[in-house]
């Protein structure tokens, strides 16, 4: 694929996954993703070859998202909406902007977690929970220098979670929409991520080691193995959106290159 059908064939799939769990709403050129039951509350988001998105659009998709007390919250692919951030911003939003990096083809090179660390796939029925609770710890650290946060925190973390999220992560698991994996050290998780496949694609989300982990190859190996995982099932094409680009060095000396920009909006 040349570069704009590789990012038609992105924000294919970016509109594909919520649909899984939220029914849809048409606001101009936006579609509006409502999820009014357990689990995450998903974003508004460009309509895939509906033209250029206005103020008016965002200003709805937001009212609305305010009147059902779901955050205001707008994704986008940059090249493909160049005029999302000025709207965003015009209607009094935050913009953000992030390196979306895809592996084309093959593996990444075979990386071995360090001695120590063991790396599986994490079971419906495993403790989710505590799981989730690293990445909250690592994204609530964010960049790749080391720090104290370590696996002392991870049981109040979890225990802050809603327990109908943990629920739905678990159901996502239990119907193949989400893939989990978690890094182990010394009796506990210290790094986990995941991948959403659909189809033949599929995003890379969630690669997150706890401060005190950081820097020991742990992140690299996690990531090592859950692109293996996708290869395993017939998944063709891998992206994530780096958090910055510190994190997008790390992925492009993995094999990961650019091939656009993620945008996002919030208050």
């Amino acid at each position: 694929m040349d570069g704009i059908e590789l990012l038609r064939h992105v924000d294919g799939y970016l509109d594909a996954v919520p649909r899984s769990v939220a029914r849809t709403e048409s606001i101009g050129a936006l579609t509006l993703f409502v999820n009014e039951g357990n689990g995450w509350r998903y974003y508004a988001r460009p309509t895939p070859g509906a033209g250029p998105v206005s103020p008016a659009d965002i200003r709805i998709a937001r009212d609305r998202q305010i009147q059902r007390g779901h955050p205001q919250a707008f994704e986008w692919v940059v090249e493909l909406n160049p005029e999302m951030a000025a709207a965003a911003r015009e209607v009094g939003l935050t913009t953000l902007e992030h390196p979306l990096m895809v592996l084309d083809g093959g593996d990444l090179p075979g990386v071995d977690p360090p001695a120590g660390v063991e790396i599986r796939l994490v079971a419906p029925t495993d403790d989710i929970a505590s799981t989730m609770a690293v990445a909250e710890l690592g994204f609530g650290s964010p960049g790749t220098a080391s720090g104290e946060v370590g696996p002392a925190a991870i049981t109040q973390a979890a225990q802050t979670l809603e327990k109908t999220t943990v629920d739905f992560v678990r159901e996502r698991m239990a119907g193949g929409y989400t893939v989990t994996a978690v890094a182990i050290a010394d009796g506990g998780p210290v790094a986990s991520g995941a991948h959403n496949p659909v189809g033949l694609i599929t995003e890379l989300v969630g690669i997150a080691t706890l401060p005190s982990h950081r820097r020991r190859g742990i992140a690299a190996a996690l990531t090592s193995f859950l692109v293996r995982d996708a290869r395993d099932r017939g998944v063709q094409t891998i992206f994530l959106s780096a958090d910055g680009p510190d994190v997008a060095r790390i992925y492009e000396r993995a094999g990961f290159r650019a091939i656009g920009t993620a945008g996002a909006a919030e208050p």
